[in-house]
């Protein structure tokens, strides 16, 4: 997992309260057994005008929708994205912070996730940022107001920062902010420490040599 220590990146707004998962990515998209490529289908029912979008189909062939943000040149780039509240609610589908994550995004500003998808954005390098809703109304404001509006996120002090310098504070949990400082999912947490993993497999296998053995079917 790529460690995200500071980021600044152009914002591109989406502008609905409670948006689910399955606007996130939607449902037929589910069917991959791989954990990669759900980029392209971000969003999949607003971005393109051709719909039910299917597997497997190439972007070249799709028809945008001309009228979504994430299609308008001025957020091409965007690797902030700025929600209104609940976002990300509906079913528990990892798939969601995936399809972010791998559309080129780093970090979320809200005032409020669903709780699961909250926790699949750090399990997945992604920081969800929760911040007041006067605040988040305003960056709004700003981010339509000025074409090619960045914010810079500064995780190691936990602070937005705005194109004047200004700095908004915003909250994490000690542990979140290690993993994602560190770069460290769930596996890369684990194999800390391999050293002991393996010594331990090799003294359990020398008191219990039986546990190697293979049975023919």
């Amino acid at each position: 997992m790529e460690p995200f220590t500071l980021h600044k990146g152009i914002v591109a707004p989406i502008d609905r309260e409670n948006v689910d998962t399955d606007a996130i990515i939607p449902k037929q998209f589910l069917k991959s057994i791989r954990k990669t490529g759900f980029g392209p289908n971000l969003f999949d029912e607003w971005r393109y005008l051709d719909q039910p979008g299917q597997p497997g189909v190439p972007e070249s062939q799709r028809k945008p929708n001309p009228d979504f943000v994430l299609n308008q040149p001025r957020y091409k780039g965007a690797s902030i994205l700025l929600a209104r509240k609940n976002f990300g609610c509906g079913s528990s589908r990892e798939h969601a912070p995936w399809a972010i994550q791998q559309y080129g995004f780093r970090a979320l500003i809200a005032p409020s996730f669903a709780d699961i998808f909250f926790n699949n954005c750090f399990k997945n390098g992604l920081l969800p940022i929760v911040l007041p809703e006067s605040t988040v109304d305003r960056l709004f404001h700003e981010v339509q107001a000025f074409p090619g509006y960045e914010l810079t996120i500064d995780l190691e002090r936990q602070v937005v920062i705005e194109p004047n310098g200004h700095e908004i504070p915003f909250e994490v949990q000690p542990f979140r902010k290690y993993c994602l400082l560190n770069g460290l999912d769930d596996i890369g947490l684990t194999l800390r420490h391999a050293d002991k993993i393996r010594a331990f497999e090799a003294e359990r296998l020398a008191r219990y040599p039986w546990l190697a053995r293979t049975f023919a079917a």
